[in-house]
Formats: structure tokens, C-alpha cells, sequence
């Protein structure tokens, strides 16, 4: 395997102390609102700290975190050179206004630019992936001068105005106002085919008339961009055939149509590539990254900017910004990210471990379970669709369950946290997205425990 950082081991747990567990969650409970959430529904976890794949509470217990929080502490907890370099900025410079140029700022930039693809040389900075889109969008309909959006369904950008509308599933449904511009399509996915295809071919065609359908339908001349997550993430890692993110490159081309990839979930080493772009030899007009651009050591997105939008803000005005944008200490963990994952080969490990260890694991563990439809993903970047019967291939759980309907997963949850493990759940799937960081052991001890806790979910099959 490639070289692991030396903080990739975990410190002991501290002391067990349930009485400042207690504490801090009384207060959570007095004062926190908490997002996506009922908030007399919820009882979070005390979180007491964090090293490398591991986190732990205050009773001492100690989770392998298979879901790096919201799927963005690729570089795992604590790294060291990032910490240290956190440290470092405060005391030079803890702020500055985004109108100055700094080093950090400039050099965070500059390394981003580096691994972008084509000629993405430009960076707009924002406090997370949300406002990356929402600047992104912005850039598109003033460049075009056009107003829709093409976005599609199985996706998330975001919980921003507009962010929230291009988003393809039920989180947008309250804040969904049918006026803000956004046209949802369908997008490929053969496991469950909205276009009746057979394998990955017809897929890519079938997806690709479709979005030609409903361009024509909607008036090519009247939209601004088609927006996708390069590979979708909380809709359910569903990786694209091969030729459909060229083919959407194309259209957009044809059209004069804003083509605009949404990495801030599969960028930054997440695929076992920089940017998974990078997998499909396709370059957006833009690009929206955050997450795993600094593991939200401190919050930071932005957008990648090609030469050609960037152009039009030559003599006139960009009509956006934010007081935070580029903030030194954000920049100074990306400038620290960026560097270490160079270094250390972390974006090498995340696509070795998922070649040799979690892809091959994961189809191993496919084959014992009877709740397991399908296994799909790249690097560290993994999803098993979870169904009541393999033949045919019904949900474990119906489409937004909650309560008793969602029983199985719940089930299935609990027992991964009393094994020591951590799930990324969504639905009637389960996502395996460590750190990049992750070991071949520690890859392998989640791995046995998901394969264990699997059997709750065998518990409510029909097979």
C-alpha cells in the first residue's frame, strides 16, 4: 500500500468521563439547533475527540468513522501538519478583508489551480461547497445571460437558495419555490434504469437523448448551465458510465450551454483521483469544490474558474463576494491539506485501498448478504444498495422512510455503532467513505464489522 501518515494510528481513547458527556449534551439540548433534524426527535452523540479514522465519546467508546463526518475529513482527524499550520496562521494573521492579497490566500489558489483540470486557473473562495454553487450559478447566467438551470434528480448542491432548488431530492421539497429557474432531469444509473437499459452502453444513450429531450423541450436558448455532481455522493455514489459526462461536455457545447461539475463531495483524493473528473478526461467551465479541499478543519469552498468566464469580469464587476472569502485561516489548511496529501501519497492510498482492499471486500460481502443489490464505487468512495430481494431488487426501505418504515436501516445502523463503526447512512443505502488516509487494517476492520451488521438488515429481507 501507499505510505500512511504517522497519524493514521490512533491514540488511546482518554479516560472514560460520563459526567462532562452528560454536560456538554444538556447544553447541546438547551441550545443547539440542529440541521436536517427534529429537534425533540434527536439525541446526538458527546463527542470528546478525534485522531486520525477514529473518533470517541465521553463513556470511552470508540468509533472507526466510516463516514468522515459528512464525508469530508479526507485527510482524517488531526492531521498534524494541518493543525500545526492552523496554529501557525493565527499567529501571523488570524484575518484580513478578501480585497488584499495575502500569501496564504495566493498560494491556496495557486494549489488548487495546479490540479484542476484545463484551464481552470482562477479561484472564487467561499466559507463551503453551498456558496460555491450559488457563485457558480451566478457566473453562468451572467455569462449566458440566460436563466435556467438543468440539474438532476439523485443529487445534492447544497441548502442555499438556490443551492436548495437544483437539489434532486426530498430535502428540496420544502424550500422548493418552482420559480427559481431549475429544470431536474434524469441521470444515468442502471442499477435502477429510469430509461430500461440493459447495460451501461445503452445507459449512456439512452441518459444523453434524454437530456437532449428535455433541452429541446425547454428552450436551449434559454439555459444558462447544466449542473452534476461528477459522481453523485449522499444520492448514492453512482459512478457514470463511460461517455456520459463527455457526451453532457458536448451538448453543452453545442448549445452554448454553462457546463458546471459539483466535486465538493468527490474531489480532493476522494475517487483516488484529485478531482473525479479526472477519471472521465472531462473539463467543466466550472467547478465547485469545499469538504475535502481542507477536511472543513476550517470551512472553505470555491470555484474554479475557466479563462473564458473569467474574462467577462475583466472591466466590469463580479456582482458577488463574502467578508469571509479566502479567509487566512482557511487557506492556510488547505495550503497545509493540499501539501501533506501531495507528500504523503494520501491520494494514491485512497485509490489502492479501494482497488485492493474495499472495492474487493465489499463484493465479498455482497455475496453472503442477502440485503446487499449492488456494490458501486471508486477509491474511498463506495455505496451497497440495500434491498429486501436481490431478483427483484425492491428497496430495503421505501424512498424517504422514516419512522417505523425505516426500521431496517435503523437496525442496521445500530449495529454497526455497537460493533465500533460509524455508518454514512442515506436511505436504503449505506455508503463506506473512510478518510483517505485509512489503512489496510483499519479498512479491514470496518469492513468486518459492516459485514456483521449486515445481518440486521438480512433480518427484513424476503429472499
Amino acid at each position: 500500500m501507499s505510505a500512511q501518515p504517522a497519524h493514521s494510528v490512533p491514540t488511546p481513547s482518554p479516560t472514560p468521563d460520563p459526567a462532562t458527556g452528560a454536560a456538554v449534551k444538556a447544553v447541546d439540548r438547551a441550545h443547539v439547533f440542529h440541521s436536517w433534524s427534529a429537534q425533540g426527535l434527536i439525541d446526538p452523540l458527546a463527542v470528546a475527540g478525534a485522531e486520525g479514522s477514529y473518533f470517541w465519546d465521553y463513556d470511552g467508546n470508540r468509533y472507526l468513522d466510516f463516514s468522515c463526518q459528512l464525508v469530508n475529513t479526507n485527510i482524517g482527524h488531526q492531521h498534524p501538519k494541518v493543525v500545526a499550520a492552523i496554529q501557525e496562521q493565527a499567529a501571523k494573521l488570524c484575518t484580513i478583508a478578501p480585497g488584499f492579497a495575502v500569501d496564504v490566500r495566493s498560494e491556496a489558489a495557486r494549489l488548487v489551480a495546479e490540479r484542476t483540470p484545463g484551464d481552470l486557473d482562477k479561484i472564487f473562495f467561499t466559507n463551503g461547497g453551498a456558496e460555491a454553487v450559488e457563485n457558480a450559478v451566478r457566473m453562468a447566467r451572467l455569462h449566458t445571460g440566460r436563466t435556467k438551470v438543468l440539474s438532476t434528480y439523485r443529487s445534492y448542491h447544497g441548502a442555499t437558495a438556490a443551492a436548495i432548488n437544483l437539489t434532486g431530492d426530498p430535502r428540496r421539497w420544502a424550500s422548493d419555490t418552482a420559480s427559481a429557474g431549475v429544470v431536474h432531469f434524469w441521470g444515468p444509473f442502471l442499477y435502477r434504469s429510469p430509461f430500461h437499459s440493459t447495460d451501461e452502453r445503452q445507459e449512456c444513450e439512452r441518459a444523453l437523448a434524454h437530456l437532449e429531450e428535455t433541452i429541446a423541450f425547454e428552450g436551449p436558448q434559454s439555459i444558462a448551465a447544466i449542473i452534476l455532481e461528477t459522481v453523485p455522493g449522499t444520492a448514492g455514489i453512482m459512478v457514470p458510465p463511460p461517455g456520459y459526462l463527455a457526451g453532457v461536455r458536448e451538448i453543452c457545447d453545442r448549445y452554448g450551454i454553462v457546463f458546471i461539475l459539483d466535486e465538493v463531495m468527490a474531489g480532493f483524493g476522494r475517487t483516488g483521483r484529485w478531482f473525479a473528473a479526472d477519471h472521465f478526461g472531462v473539463t467543466p467551465d466550472l467547478l465547485t469544490f469545499a469538504k475535502g479541499v481542507n477536511s472543513g478543519y476550517v470551512p472553505l469552498g470555491g470555484v474554479a474558474i475557466s479563462a473564458e468566464i473569467a474574462a467577462d469580469f475583466d472591466q466590469r464587476p463580479y456582482p458577488g463576494g463574502l467578508t469571509y472569502s479566502g479567509h487566512p485561516l482557511a487557506c492556510a489548511s488547505a495550503v497545509a491539506t493540499i501539501n501533506a496529501m501531495a507528500e504523503e501519497g494520501i491520494v494514491e492510498n485512497a485509490a489502492e485501498i479501494g482497488e485492493k482492499v474495499i472495492g474487493p471486500g465489499l463484493r465479498e460481502i455482497a455475496e453472503r448478504h442477502a440485503c446487499v443489490g449492488e456494490v458501486r464505487g471508486l477509491g474511498v468512495f463506495w455505496a451497497l444498495e440495500l434491498v429486501k430481494n436481490k431478483d427483484t431488487r425492491e428497496p430495503l426501505t421505501p424512498y424517504n422512510a422514516s419512522g417505523p418504515a425505516n426500521q431496517p436501516m435503523a437496525d442496521f445502523a445500530a449495529a454497526c455503532k455497537r460493533g465500533g463503526l460509524w455508518p454514512f447512512v442515506n436511505m436504503n443505502r449505506t455508503h463506506v467513505v473512510p478518510p483517505c488516509t485509512v489503512t489496510e487494517a483499519e479498512a479491514k476492520e470496518g469492513l468486518a464489522i459492516l459485514d456483521e451488521a449486515l445481518s440486521a438488515a438480512d433480518a427484513h429481507t424476503t429472499a
